[in-house]
């Protein structure tokens, strides 16, 4: 069966998001057209494991696609340059120091005609922050922001939105400290949602959608991790960790 994008009307609510585990012939994931960016809507579709991913000029356009790209904290892969450049010492690491500082950059990075981080989405993800549902991982090089990644946390996984690096390797360094957190605190899943060389490169893999939705009740059912997300290290110290 072919699950066509179903319209969100004004009326609606994240309750009315479409199963993704009806959409069997719908690869690119497109399930739904409309709703809001209240953080309701946005957790609401983050449970079912749909995101948000659209232009200025669109209307709010929700995805769940298939394959889907995740990367398991075990599978990480640290590649000879990224060591070294770890055991410079220049990097150092923190966790939710700046969040509208890295949204913000990785907006900044994307041309404004080709960025689905328009200005209400990087507000809606803003206000997920200060509810505690989205964190950030930044790198520092010398005392500088230097890359970064965020994303959303709901149960044991990690939905990945966005990264950037203004440095060689910055992002995977913030991207390694995310993957140490989860190591540590017991989280299933890094969601990376869409493929890509360079995180492939990292170890991230593809899934089918109904082994991802399959994941994802499981890292939900589990309930919350407990983390000290704030504590602040040299990055060197990461590779004590793997």
């Amino acid at each position: 069966m072919t699950l066509r994008p179903k319209l969100l009307l004004p009326s609606s609510t994240a309750e009315d998001f479409p199963d993704p585990a009806l959409a069997l012939d719908n690869p690119n994931g497109l399930l739904a057209v409309g709703g809001e960016l209240t953080p309701a809507w946005l957790l609401g579709a983050y449970q079912k494991g749909i995101f948000p991913w659209f232009q200025e000029e669109e209307p709010i356009l929700w995805w769940c696609p298939d394959p889907r790209a995740i990367l398991l904290p075990g599978e990480f892969h640290i590649s000879r340059s990224l060591r070294k450049t770890l055991r410079r010492g220049h990097f150092s690491v923190t966790v939710d120091a700046c969040f509208d500082q890295v949204i913000g950059n990785c907006a900044a990075i994307r041309p404004a005609a080709e960025t689905w981080l328009t200005p209400r989405m990087i507000d809606a993800y803003r206000e997920l922050h200060r509810l505690g549902h989205a964190h950030s991982v930044e790198a520092w090089y010398d005392g500088e922001l230097s890359g970064g990644v965020y994303g959303v946390v709901i149960g044991r996984m990690f939905f990945g939105e966005s990264m950037f690096s203004s440095r060689t390797d910055a992002s995977k360094i913030a991207l390694l400290k995310l993957v140490t957190l989860a190591r540590e605190t017991g989280m299933d899943v890094i969601d990376c949602q869409i493929p890509s060389r360079h995180l492939s490169s990292l170890g991230s893999r593809l899934v089918p959608r109904r082994e991802f939705l399959k994941l994802l009740d499981t890292a939900v059912d589990r309930g919350p991790v407990a983390t000290d997300w704030y504590r602040p290290h040299q990055a060197a110290e990461l590779l004590l960790k793997f």
